[in-house]
């Protein structure tokens, strides 16, 4: 008999080797997995919970992103267009000295008179100084202070194809046109004028998008 045997028991209640019965319940491997689905779930929950808070004080991701490129765009344009506009004088604020410099007669007047109507104003009209009498052999000379180079200078270049800019050490803002030999007329006003709007507007909202702002 078995030491595990208890007493007065034999027979077929005779317990044999030497290890206890196992009394144990087997285990419910559904329980664990369940317990193992809950557990990635909660974790879950929490790590979508998290993105959201953090979507909040930060205002949106995907819609900040989206307009942050936009509203660079827009500050680039804004301020590559402001000083272009802001340079470039009127017309009327511009007082032009027209010379002529060739041996053919009246041209002075006529472009003066011309150039009043595009509404210049017109200063001293008459036959060019020695300096430069008959030795101009472009379509004229656009001449000025250092401080029209980038202001009045260009927006009267608009009016006259080719013409030469110049500068000189002059007192004042008064412009000069000195009509050479191959001049024979101003631009067209039609050529004028979209000329002189895009020196003073230039397209720069347009030329963004097709950059892809």
């Amino acid at each position: 008999m078995s030491m595990l045997t208890p007493p007065g028991m034999g027979g077929k209640y005779r317990i044999t080797g030497d290890k206890y019965p196992r009394m144990r319940r087997p285990r419910r491997r559904g329980r664990l997995v369940f317990g193992v689905v809950a557990s990635v779930a909660a974790l879950s929950l929490v790590g979508w919970g998290t993105l959201q808070l953090i979507d909040v004080f930060t205002g949106g991701g995907d819609q900040a992103s989206a307009a942050g490129p936009k509203a660079d765009c827009a500050a680039r344009t804004k301020a590559s267009a402001s000083p272009s506009v802001a340079a470039y004088p009127k017309p009327g604020q511009i007082t032009v000295n027209v010379f002529n410099a060739t041996k053919r007669g009246g041209l002075a007047k006529k472009t003066a008179d011309e150039l009043q109507k595009r509404g210049f104003r017109i200063g001293d009209v008459g036959n060019a100084t020695a300096a430069y009498d008959k030795k101009v052999k472009g379509t004229g000379i656009l001449l000025g202070p250092a401080s029209a180079l980038k202001t009045s200078l260009p927006v009267l270049g608009t009016q006259l194809a080719a013409a030469e800019t110049r500068t000189d050490t002059r007192k004042g803002a008064e412009v000069d046109l000195i009509i050479g030999s191959a001049f024979q007329n101003l631009n067209s006003k039609a050529a004028a004028d979209k000329a002189l709007t895009a020196l003073t507007h230039p397209q720069s909202a347009a030329t963004a998008a097709k950059k892809g702002c």
